[in-house]
């Protein structure tokens, strides 16, 4: 008879796995990977925001550890404040103005550098450059741009007339000329999304759209806009929640002046808690701009979610 070698066996394989080694084993395990990320969630975040919802109903001025519960006092006299309405303007001015600018050019700058030409990167990373900079400091290098003495802009305003024109304290301007700065700086992050959403296209779409005679603009409706629906969705929430918090900008520009003519929520809140110590009333505006915040930013998700799969 020939020899048979006996069968190798690994090592325990007639043990049965324990309960700990079952647990280990099942992907159930990984549920487990979430607990230092839902600790730092409920420390930095959770906590503070029941906080802010507990101290809105007092009379708590920032600093001293006595004070007072005064009910709804501070949202009654939230809602009657007379200077709320325009604040709330100017951040859904802020908010709505920058996503379609933002959009507007982040598409258009896209589509021109979706293109085959020389320099292409060095485009793209001069468009994206601003990204990267501290909005204070961007901010500041606009103030320096636009102020009334001495600024760049009417440096040449007066080449052509004998006054400077004082754009910062224009309440009819400044509001316009934040939105502007922010659209600037955060244009190139739509930019590379929307590239990003132009690079998955196939190319067999816009063949088989030019074999039936598709003019640029019919590609662009029919194959292009439908596919970039994803790109649309992210980056229409993403400008909305960006836009809608403005504070460094608005700070480094204007300080929200003259007097409360281009403040936005989160700069009003910022005032009320360092320079009035008033921080009661400033939790109750904060617990108003994460309302119309999240209802803003929930609802146009569901629609653009809802647009893609019509798609």
């Amino acid at each position: 008879m020939p020899f048979t070698a006996p069968e190798k066996t690994k090592p325990y394989q007639n043990v049965k796995p324990t309960a700990i080694r079952k647990l280990l084993n099942s992907p159930a395990i990984l549920n487990v990977m979430y607990i230092p990320a839902l600790v730092l969630f409920a420390i930095f975040i959770f906590f503070p925001f029941i906080e802010g919802i507990k101290i809105s109903y007092t009379n708590w001025d920032g600093y001293n550890q006595d004070y007072s519960w005064v009910q709804w006092d501070n949202y009654r006299r939230m809602f009657s404040d007379p200077q709320i309405l325009n604040v709330i303007k100017n951040t859904f001015i802020y908010g709505i103005g920058s996503t379609i600018l933002q959009n507007m050019m982040g598409l258009l700058y896209a589509l021109l550098l979706n293109q085959s030409f020389r320099s292409k990167g060095i485009t793209r990373t001069i468009i994206y450059l601003p990204v990267i900079i501290s909005p204070l400091i961007m901010g500041y290098i606009w103030y320096f741009i636009f102020q009334y003495y001495g600024g760049a802009f009417n440096d040449i305003i007066l080449l052509f007339r004998d006054e400077p024109i004082n754009l910062l304290a224009s309440p009819e301007i400044n509001v316009w000329l934040i939105t502007l700065v922010n659209t600037y700086q955060y244009l190139g992050i739509a930019m590379i999304i929307y590239l990003a959403g132009l690079q998955v296209i196939p190319k067999d779409y816009y063949e088989a759209a030019q074999i039936d005679g598709a003019s640029k603009l019919s590609q662009f409706l029919h194959v292009t806009w439908p596919l970039l629906a994803p790109s649309v969705t992210i980056n229409i929430v993403l400008n909305l929640i960006g836009g809608l918090k403005l504070f460094d900008v608005i700070t480094s520009l204007t300080g929200g002046g003259p007097g409360y003519a281009s403040a936005s929520l989160s700069t009003l809140m910022y005032q009320l808690y360092f320079a009035r110590q008033d921080a009661g009333y400033a939790a109750a505006l904060g617990n108003l701009m994460f309302v119309i915040i999240s209802v803003i930013s929930i609802t146009s998700l569901y629609l653009l979610r809802r647009k893609e799969v019509a798609h």
